[in-house]
């Protein structure tokens, strides 16, 4: 007898997301029926992830039924957050899997004079934890907050709390995905939604390694199991416009160069950087695996992948989760009786 399970992939349509939703339609079990979600800002971008998946679905010749949906959804609009709750509700009785693949960054180049210089002292470093990429300061959402914290922290918080019936109901596994640049250093309390932070990227995956210490023991409590993980080093296609033919395949020299010099964390590949949260969803198990600690994607000298813990500093983890609900409450207000309607056929 086959069962149903519903996995809801925000970001689906990066690398790091489409790969995500690959690795699940290979590790499910062939009696279960499953329903991918796409989330996107756009219908093209939809549309293009969903034939991607279904030719993927032929290629690694999958047995059990996979079933397509989709949810249009800006984490930098809160209205449009609620909307995909309330659709998300209509459809479905119960979510099973929730991916948090949001790494939205407000980048304005490169500082190439440090990049090189970097790399001549130290190349380990200089592509494991680079500096160089130049980022914006101050920049606000429509809706007032830090775009990068709302779109990477507050956003996806908010998304959870409103579909926690629907999660509950599934006996839900959660995973958020942090970063290996998700440094104490990144992130001032007195500045939680980053608007004077220059690093406002990594402080918001600083944020998420805290708002997962902060909610995972009652998620527990609820039959919610969640985890934290990063999928190290790989080509994400969000840096890809400020380099040139020269300078992309520089950098993979350089990621595989890092890899020969003993870095476990230079996956490369899209597929193997998503080995973590796959693994975390389908494999971990929550009575023996400690959740306290971010799993890593990894990869030894050969190319053979495997899974790499890591402990998390909880400095600051009852300050950010005071932060976050309050937050939470100013917009349960905001938000009532909003909704707008953004499905159309596809």
């Amino acid at each position: 007898m086959s069962t149903r399970k519903v996995a809801v992939i925000t970001g689906t349509n990066s690398n790091l997301g489409i790969n995500i939703a690959y690795r699940l339609i290979e590790r499910e079990s062939p009696s279960t029926r499953l329903t991918i979600v796409v989330t996107s800002r756009t219908l093209p971008r939809v549309r293009e992830v969903i034939e991607l998946l279904k030719k993927h679905v032929k290629k690694v010749n999958r047995v059990g039924l996979v079933d397509y949906d989709y949810l249009l959804v800006d984490f930098t609009d809160m209205v449009s957050i609620l909307n995909a709750y309330y659709e998300l509700e209509k459809q479905y009785k119960a979510i099973h899997y929730l991916f948090i693949n949001a790494a939205q960054g407000v980048y304005d180049g490169i500082d190439w004079f440090a990049a090189v210089k970097d790399v001549l002292v130290n190349p380990l470093d200089a592509v494991t934890y680079p500096t160089y990429k130049i980022q914006k300061v101050g920049v606000k959402s429509a809706d007032g907050m830090g775009l990068v914290f709302q779109a990477n922290v507050f956003g996806p918080y908010y998304f959870i709390h409103k579909i926690l019936p629907l999660l509950q109901e599934g006996n839900a596994i959660i995973v958020w995905i942090s970063s290996i640049m998700s440094l104490p250093k990144y992130l001032s309390l007195q500045d939680m939604e980053l608007l004077k932070s220059d690093a406002s990227y990594e402080g918001s995956k600083r944020l998420v390694d805290l708002v997962h210490l902060g909610t995972y023991k009652p998620m527990k409590d609820i039959g919610v199991h969640q985890y934290v993980v990063h999928p190290g080093i790989f080509t994400s296609h969000s840096f890809f416009k400020f380099l040139n033919v020269f300078t992309y395949y520089g950098m993979l020299f350089l990621f595989y160069f890092a890899r020969l010099l003993g870095s476990k964390w230079h996956n490369i590949d899209g597929y193997k950087a998503a080995n973590a949260p796959v693994y975390v969803a389908t494999l971990a198990n929550p009575h023996f695996d400690n959740q306290n600690v971010k799993f890593g994607s990894a990869t030894s000298l050969d190319g053979i992948e495997y899974i790499e813990r890591t402990d998390i500093d909880p400095t600051g983890m009852s300050d950010v989760m005071g932060y976050m609900n309050s937050k939470t409450e100013e917009w349960d207000e905001k938000l009532k009786d909003q909704i707008t309607n953004s499905r159309v056929p596809i």
